[in-house]
């Protein structure tokens, strides 16, 4: 049986304004969500499995500090080479509407991983994957990458590769609530780092990134010690709920229940969109989601 409760979250400080106006003046027709997607990078360590978060910069959608992500982008249409499940049966564990659409969301999510922190998800076969990708090539195909000078298909191409689609398993999609002046309609997967691969930052744009211990994050939910870290000005002195958008908390309470990095790949989930509220409560203004409670595998040790 499948239980769910309700949970309050903090409204981001930059849109307080825009909560409080859409609660004084009434509602008004929400801004259309843009797509993107959002790939939750994990890899088990002796104290319990760890996620890969960084800082985002600006007001980002995903949050202070999130999983890698962004927008679905034009070129996401462009051919490539592609291994594991088709588009179609993404279209199903999407909860997409048609093939191209679930089909951009997984190539941007792939995208996103790769220009973000460097782990491809591609290979020249359905068994294979590149390794070795802190080679200073693979940075500047980065860099042009997030300067628009080359697609993601161009460097795929070039290197006959093809993307390893079966490597990323889909968790659940949220839009974000109606008052948010840049509203996202954001497919979160998840994927085991490979082997050979390690995160690193974007050198033209990277600020901080980290593998955390998702158990001790939630554990330290309501201290400042992850934003104090970070050290920037809109991180120091907030806690989790402050630095996060929902589905980074609540995905972070999953993975540390859980028993390990294959334990929660393998959970069988069904795609769930969340459509966060926007509630007035003691006079403050609170973002209500309905979510599950069930765990997401067996309890795993901590230190």
């Amino acid at each position: 049986m499948n239980r769910s409760s309700t949970r309050l979250f903090p409204v981001p400080e930059e849109q307080q304004g825009a909560a409080r106006s859409w609660i004084d003046h009434g509602e008004r027709t929400p801004m259309k969500p843009r797509p993107a997607s959002s790939v939750v990078l994990i890899r088990d360590a002796p104290a319990g499995t760890e996620v890969y978060l960084s800082y985002r910069r600006g007001e980002s959608p995903l949050g202070v500090v999130a999983f890698p992500g962004g927008s679905v982008e034009e070129n996401d249409d462009d051919p490539v080479t592609w291994f594991g499940p088709s588009p179609a049966q993404w279209s199903a564990a999407l909860a997409a509407d048609d093939h191209h659409v679930a089909r951009r969301f997984v190539i941007a999510a792939i995208r996103e991983l790769f220009e973000e922190t460097g782990v491809l998800l591609a290979g020249p076969d359905a068994s294979s994957l590149v390794e070795g990708t802190r080679h200073p090539q693979w940075m500047e195909a980065r860099k042009a990458m997030a300067a628009g000078d080359r697609t993601f298909a161009e460097i795929l191409a070039k290197r006959g590769l093809g993307l390893r689609t079966d490597l990323i398993k889909p968790l659940s999609a949220w839009l974000s609530p109606d008052f948010a002046h840049r509203r996202f309609d954001t497919r979160y997967f998840a994927a085991a780092q490979p082997v050979n691969q390690e995160p690193t930052l974007l050198a033209s744009k990277g600020v901080w990134g980290q593998w955390r211990w998702s158990a001790e994050e939630i554990m330290h939910r309501n201290a400042t010690s992850l934003g104090d870290e970070v050290n920037q000005p809109n991180t120091t002195g907030r806690t989790l709920g402050e630095l996060t958008v929902p589905a980074v908390e609540l995905i972070l309470e999953k993975i540390g229940s859980s028993r390990g990095c294959i334990a929660y790949l393998s959970h069988k989930r069904p795609m769930k969109v969340f459509s966060p509220r926007l509630i007035e409560s003691e006079g403050e203004t609170k973002i209500e989601v309905e979510c599950s409670t069930a765990t997401e595998g067996s309890e795993q040790r901590g230190r």
